[in-house]
């Protein structure tokens, strides 16, 4: 779940729902479910990762394109109706650098220079590209001030149905779901531009599919999501979803083993508790960048402790009409992955 669906906001939808429901009983079917699903109002492509160079630094890297349905042109015969916008976000996080790079961006579809193609992954803006390739492997092309990726991700592992199937609750009302599938434990290889040099770097990363019209309950304030790839072969997503005020309106998650078997979180599975907290002297915002994670698993709790490369992963995107939000590669016990902090600066909108 990305935090850049928080800039479309969900007033002046007319009653009934102009979208579809989402409902238990889904079948995720591939190729088919890599590409867009237009009627629903916003989904995402969403890539994070670790990569290495040849001087054996770690960086970690995000990758997220959305697709935003916002019903706005609909009877209208304009061409210039934004039937579908795309937005898209890339980050580099370099411990040396000590700070996020990041860049934004954002068009409605269209004449040829923004889309997202249904039937297999294909998502383009203005020269940023995420797609499949004929061989199964991913590819992706961003690039910012200061940065630019060009990568290729191939799965090593089935992609993972989240929640029943591929439903995922995400609230208390059972419309209150998002479709959702991880491939984990991705194998990366491709170019990082630093300070314009250019280096071939390898590594690994997870990439999150969602779909939905009704994310979040209108008492939420945000979320705090993981997705680690663990050194054995297995691969752990959790979240909360916090409620204005304090406390959760709801949790959940997965853990797959190396074995392939998989178990699903219920609320009281799931337990963040901050250990370390950072505050941005750019935007105030306090965020608990270090966190013990405990799941609960039918042979006993396992904890994971949350560690950031370094605090300031914060992304101000302010500027492009986006949230403020925290979002950083961390280490744990036996693996690494991103945790997303979000609703810290002020509340989602949705």
């Amino acid at each position: 779940m990305r935090v850049l669906l928080g800039a479309v906001a969900a007033a002046g939808l007319a009653a009934p729902s102009p979208y579809p429901a989402v409902r238990p009983g889904i079948r995720l079917s591939f190729p088919a479910d890599h590409g867009a699903h237009p009627a629903f109002r916003t989904e995402w492509w969403y890539v994070t990762g670790w990569l290495k160079g040849s001087d054996g630094r770690d960086v970690g890297f995000q990758v997220t394109f959305f697709r935003v349905n916002p019903h706005a042109g609909a009877g209208n015969p304009s061409r210039f109706a934004p039937g579908q916008v795309i937005f898209a976000h890339a980050a580099l996080s370099d411990p040396h650098v000590g700070r996020i790079l990041h860049a934004e961006r954002a068009a409605r579809a269209g004449f040829g220079l923004a889309g997202a193609a249904a039937g297999d992954a294909d998502v383009r803006l203005n020269g940023w590209t995420f797609r499949r390739l004929a061989d199964g492997r991913f590819a992706s092309r961003v690039g910012g001030r200061g940065f630019s990726l060009d990568l290729t991700f191939r799965p090593t592992q089935p992609p993972l149905a989240r929640g029943q199937s591929g439903y995922s609750r995400k609230g208390p009302r059972p419309e209150q779901a998002s479709y959702y599938y991880s491939v984990p434990h991705l194998s990366v290889a491709g170019s990082v531009v630093r300070a314009g040099k250019r280096e071939r770097m390898v590594g690994e990363a997870w990439l999150d599919r969602e779909w939905s019209s009704d994310y979040l309950a209108r008492d939420a304030a945000g979320w705090d999501w993981t997705g680690l790839n663990l050194d054995d072969g297995g691969a752990l997503m959790a979240f909360r979803i916090r409620r204005k005020g304090g406390g959760e309106i709801w949790a959940g998650g997965s853990y797959r083993r190396p074995d392939g078997r998989t178990t699903r979180f219920a609320p009281d599975d799931v337990v963040f508790t901050p250990t370390a907290r950072w505050r941005s002297k750019r935007t105030g915002a306090t965020y608990p960048v270090a966190q013990l994670l405990r799941v609960r698993l039918p042979e006993g709790e396992r904890s994971f402790p949350l560690r950031p490369v370094f605090p300031d992963q914060e992304v101000d995107a302010r500027a492009a009409g986006q949230p403020v939000y925290w979002e950083g590669a961390v280490r744990t016990a036996g693996g690494r992955g991103y945790l997303e902090l979000t609703g810290y600066a002020e509340a989602l909108r949705m």
